[in-house]
């Protein structure tokens, strides 16, 4: 059996935690931030988590992650 490739694109995007949840970046956090407060652009800065049903998808994207 060859090994799974991971898909390259996921692996930038998503990580794994060690209690298995899959971690994201907030998005709207790239470009026009002038309009933003510094509040909302300080929570963006958090990081989000996947919901289940999505993150089953990605797992299986990131095999070694």
């Amino acid at each position: 059996m060859p090994k799974m490739k991971t898909h390259s694109g996921a692996a930038k995007r998503f990580r794994l935690t060690k209690s298995g949840k899959v971690k994201r970046a907030k998005a709207y956090k790239s470009h026009i931030l002038t309009k933003k407060t510094s509040k909302r652009k300080r929570n963006l800065r958090q990081p989000g988590y996947l919901c289940e049903c999505d993150a089953k998808n990605i797992r299986q994207l990131i095999p070694y992650k």
